[in-house]
């Protein structure tokens, strides 16, 4: 366990939330900074950000990523891993979102492969844009919805339509259950399938996030946290500020003795440094 630091990603706004669900969801280019900041202070090593128009509607846009990623640089420097989303939320269909990647080439993208998986790009544009991201060695984490999505996976990478390289999976718990409520057993099927080939963290839903990303860390997995999927704290009470919630994981880490992973850890296993 020594030898796999746990990887604390803090996701602190999504692509719904509004100041309406919580005032301290952060929703500009300052305020990701600001949070990005204290989060790091207390121990997360990534950040999941999402951009917004000047709405506050989700966005893609390659300039407003541009304007976020400097400002929250200036704040964390190289301290942590920046991670945006190529997330559609209802807005942008697949071509667009590989295509903003593509113009964008962050460090760190995470990629919903039931998104991207569509009639219109086919199995040659998926091997086509995955190998483009191994080539640049973008540091790549793949949402799975479930196990079909992880079955599905397997399979692009057995018949080499995804390369070898460094992938990172997420594991969505309860997605798609009532009220989007997780439970730490939501972890067992997508455990049973994996062969063990990728690293692999949890998101949860609701005030069980810290449940199931406990049971994750215990099992070897790695975690994300924060308001775009949760605004309870561990004791159903509405927390504070996404810190709350990347304190309680750490907290978890400790109680299991397993040690918190830098941004350079991630960098050197992903294949990024």
């Amino acid at each position: 366990m020594t030898q796999n630091p746990l990887i604390i990603t803090v996701a602190p706004n999504g692509a719904y939330k509004q100041a309406s669900d919580h005032p301290a969801v952060p929703l500009t280019a300052a305020s990701l900074a600001s949070v990005a900041k204290s989060c790091l202070d207390v121990g997360a090593a990534m950040l999941h950000l999402h951009i917004r128009d000047a709405q506050g509607r989700h966005s893609l846009d390659v300039q407003g990523y541009r304007d976020a990623l400097q400002a929250v640089k200036a704040a964390v420097g190289e301290a942590m891993v920046l991670q945006i989303t190529s997330e559609a939320a209802k807005v942008y269909q697949a071509p667009a979102q590989m295509a903003m990647v593509r113009e964008l080439r962050p460090e760190a993208v995470s990629v919903g492969l039931r998104e991207l998986d569509q009639p219109e790009i086919g199995e040659a544009g998926l091997a086509d844009f995955f190998g483009w991201l191994a080539r640049e060695r973008v540091m790549t984490q793949v949402i799975i919805y479930d196990v079909a999505d992880l079955l599905r996976w397997q399979d692009l990478r057995q018949r080499g339509l995804i390369p070898d390289a460094p992938w990172f999976l997420l594991f969505v718990l309860g997605r798609y259950t009532a009220g989007q409520t997780s439970n730490p057993r939501d972890l067992v099927p997508f455990l049973n399938a994996h062969t063990g080939a990728e690293p692999w963290a949890v998101c949860a839903f609701g005030a069980t996030e810290h449940a199931c990303v406990t049971a994750a860390a215990a099992l070897g997995g790695h975690v994300r946290v924060g308001f775009e999927n949760n605004l309870k704290l561990k004791n159903d009470a509405l927390a504070p500020d996404n810190t709350a919630l990347v304190r309680q994981a750490v907290e978890a880490a400790q109680s299991l003795g397993r040690p918190l992973a830098s941004a350079d850890d991630i960098r050197r296993r992903f294949g990024a440094a």
